[in-house]
């Protein structure tokens, strides 16, 4: 019964009703906002004590969890346990990085893991700033593993020639630093994760420094349980539970001096404010700890409808994809939809603000927007966004004398010996040309794309004509410009593909043989 009244206390509800040893029940996470639905099933250890064996989501297939005796376990350890298995977070089979700065919370975390039963690997970092206290620590941490038989791996690193070489700041070389350590760490120990210590106070903070600074709906979710391989097993407890649980435990810990200057906003925020805020409105941590869960479930359905929106209103392309303007006009709130779709190609608020107000008024056709690795072009129909990379700026070389050129596109040749009285065989010019036979004693044919500048002698007419003045007189889209090729010969445009062939090597009464070229499907 007490085992029952602890899930009572902590879950919404029973699906199928508590029995005791072999039963087995569905519950919803109340405490932790998460509405994930799992099953936990019980059963019994060799002594008789009552055991959590298996957790798994109803939707995926059974993962199995580390065998955790619940008799005598106190609540910091139930909560924790039963957050790792609603999140899917670890597995028992595989080790598991904790990274242990001797501060309360990681070594709260180091020790829970430990208790839990999983294979723990410590890391710690010593950034020598803060002097003999760094010292400090890295000699506690040591004597902690030592006591309690773990594994440690400890790490010193130049912060001061870090902040030089990438011209940023001690805070943000020290983030750095030591995610990449913890990355490499985890390749070289085979370990599933790595485990951080950030708790539900934090999670809070993270909440009040985005609103602050202003947000969207991302940015007030908090901090996720898992981020890749960063796992955050102790986001369903406080500070309070953690010093609580090892006071307990008679388990010492050291404290950074610089988490009580209030020198940063956020140490201003979590002395300052919060407890002046607390003050002011009691309860308010559960409900602030309620909304980041909230928000949280409203920005994954957020996601899915986005994600579904993008897929009715986008084609993709070679090197990027189109928008269909009048699809975006069909939503009310056009710009976030936008702003959705194209903030991964780097574009700004700003910028996708422009965008509307010229679809809107159904102007700017040929306006170009840039980001740092796409370019979006208005056209008359669709949006073109297209990747500042040109995967395809390489040179083709085309060896005119084999029956079929396979890439970048499919191109039959053919060669006839001599025009004869019936004169060539029928080309139109675009899709099909007939070149002298002349043009096989060039040293280069290549085929390549379109480039500013490009001149050709269009077949027909007299002089000469930029490539670009022909897109336009045939109205192409920026995509269509930037995909088309042409095929070169010694420097010379002979054939802008599909469009319109030079008037270079073209067949007349004296040419004794020529070649065709003819565009497939």
């Amino acid at each position: 019964m007490e085992l029952q009244n602890f899930f009572i206390s902590n879950f919404i509800t029973f699906t199928t009703p508590y029995s005791g040893i072999g039963s087995q029940f569905r519950f919803f996470n109340r405490k932790w906002a998460s509405f994930t639905a799992m099953w936990l099933k019980f059963s019994t250890s060799a002594a008789g004590a009552p055991v959590l064996v298996t957790a798994c989501n109803p939707k995926t297939c059974p993962y199995s969890i580390n065998v955790v005796n619940l008799q005598g376990m106190d609540n910091f350890l139930h909560t924790v346990a039963g957050f790792i298995a609603s999140n899917s977070l670890l597995q028992q089979q595989q080790p598991v990085i904790a990274t242990l700065s001797g501060g309360a919370d990681s070594v709260a975390l180091l020790m829970v893991l430990s208790r839990l039963g999983y294979k723990v690997i410590a890391a710690h970092c010593n950034f020598h700033l803060r002097g003999e206290e760094s010292m400090r620590d890295e000699r506690f941490v040591r004597a902690l593993c030592s006591q309690h038989h773990i594994a440690l791996h400890v790490k010193d690193f130049d912060v001061q020639a870090c902040m030089r070489q990438r011209g940023i700041s001690a805070e943000m070389a020290c983030r750095d630093l030591r995610y990449e350590w913890f990355e490499a760490l985890r390749c070289d120990t085979a370990s599933q994760a790595i485990a951080v210590a950030h708790h539900r106070d934090d999670n809070i903070e993270t909440f009040m420094l985005n609103a602050l600074r202003g947000t969207g709906i991302a940015g007030l979710t908090g901090m996720h349980p898992r981020n890749g391989h960063i796992v955050r097993p102790l986001l369903c407890v406080t500070r309070s539970d953690i010093e609580q649980f090892l006071n307990q435990n008679s388990q010492d810990y050291v404290t950074d001096s610089t988490n009580l200057q209030n020198d940063v906003k956020r140490n201003k925020l979590r002395n300052v404010v919060l407890p002046c805020l607390y003050q002011q409105f009691p309860g308010a941590e559960d409900t602030l700890a309620h909304t980041i869960g909230n928000t949280r479930d409203c920005n994954e359905l957020y996601r899915e409808l986005v994600a579904q929106s993008r897929t009715q209103l986008c084609v993709a392309q070679q090197g990027g994809f189109d928008i269909s303007i009048d699809g975006l006009r069909g939503y009310r709130n056009t710009l976030m939809l936008l702003f959705e779709i194209l903030k991964p190609q780097g574009f700004k608020h700003e910028q996708c603000c422009d965008i509307v107000q010229l679809i809107t008024g159904h102007a700017g056709v040929g306006k170009t927007f840039l980001s740092s690795t796409h370019k979006l072009v208005v056209g008359r129909k669709r949006l073109e966004v297209m990747s500042l990379v040109d995967t395809d700026a390489k040179f083709y070389p085309i060896d005119l004398s084999h029956g079929t050129i396979n890439e970048p596109l499919k191109i039959r040749i053919e060669q006839f010996t001599s025009t004869g009285k019936a004169g060539i065989t029928a080309v139109d010019g675009k899709k099909s040309i007939a070149l002298d036979a002349q043009v096989l004693k060039c040293n280069k044919i290549v085929l390549r794309h379109w480039q500013e500048g490009d001149r050709f002698s269009p077949f027909g007419l007299r002089g000469t004509k930029l490539v670009s003045d022909l897109f336009t007189d045939m109205k192409l889209s920026e995509r269509e410009k930037k995909t088309t090729w042409l095929l070169v010969a010694d420097g010379t445009i002979l054939w802008v593909v599909g469009y319109r062939s030079s008037s270079h090597y073209s067949v007349g009464k004296e040419s004794e043989s020529y070649v065709t070229l003819t565009l497939c499907p």
